[in-house]
């Protein structure tokens, strides 16, 4: 029976009724909206240079930090292992890279890490500087880059609004790879630009799969 899910709202409420992670971590909190979704007996750690969380949840750790310097001396973890994350920082691939990798180090090997901003609608909204009210900067180059350096990772985009959501799973702590060939990452996936993803099969490029639950449950279960 198909379930579809419209929104990244909707698709990370699900995820967080199914799995109810021990550990959940946010990259970029903001306002702290999408920490409505984190279900009772989940402890929080928000990440953000710059938070804006008027009132949050019980058992959450605001870090008024760059993610950079918080996982230079992650203290706030206390030495757990991530369960479930979501990177939704600084809209630059390159960061969000550095994110995703710096999360898979410190998460569980069935761990599930969450990328905002993945499918993006144009080039004017996918540019690097933010000029309208929705923005996805250039992350879906993370994607790129993580399908095309870490084939052991199962990468996919669901298709939901407004800039789909990439789910990454098969997590492997000890990988260094992305540390170990950063600049080379950069240096090849900097090549692309909105030319290449408009003439591109999503499917393909992106792993982009169909906001539908009944198909992406199985991927975060």
């Amino acid at each position: 029976m198909r379930e579809p899910i419209s929104t990244y709202y909707g698709l990370l409420r699900r995820i967080h009724e199914l799995r109810r992670p021990s550990l959940y971590v946010e990259i970029g909190v903001h306002e702290g909206h999408s920490l409505a979704f984190v279900q009772p007996g989940t402890r929080i750690v928000g990440v953000d240079p710059e938070p804006k969380v008027a009132e949050p949840p019980p058992n959450t750790t605001i870090v008024a930090q760059t993610s950079d310097d918080f996982f230079a001396d992650p203290e706030a973890l206390g030495g757990a292992a991530i369960d479930l994350a979501f990177a939704d920082g600084l809209h630059w691939w390159e960061q969000t890279l550095r994110d995703v990798a710096n999360l898979e180090r410190h998460s569980s090997p069935d761990g599930v890490i969450l990328i905002h901003d993945c499918n993006p609608i144009d080039e004017v909204t996918a540019a690097r500087e933010r000029t309208t009210a929705v923005w996805s900067g250039d992350v879906w180059k993370t994607v790129v880059a993580l399908r095309r350096f870490r084939p052991d990772l199962q990468v996919v985009v669901a298709d939901v609004e407004p800039t789909g959501l990439a789910i990454v799973t098969g997590l492997d702590p000890t990988n260094t790879v992305v540390f170990d060939r950063y600049d080379e990452i950069v240096a090849e996936i900097d090549r692309l630009g909105w030319a290449d993803i408009a003439a591109a099969d999503r499917s393909e490029f992106l792993g982009l799969v169909a906001g539908d639950w009944a198909d992406l449950r199985p991927l975060v279960a």
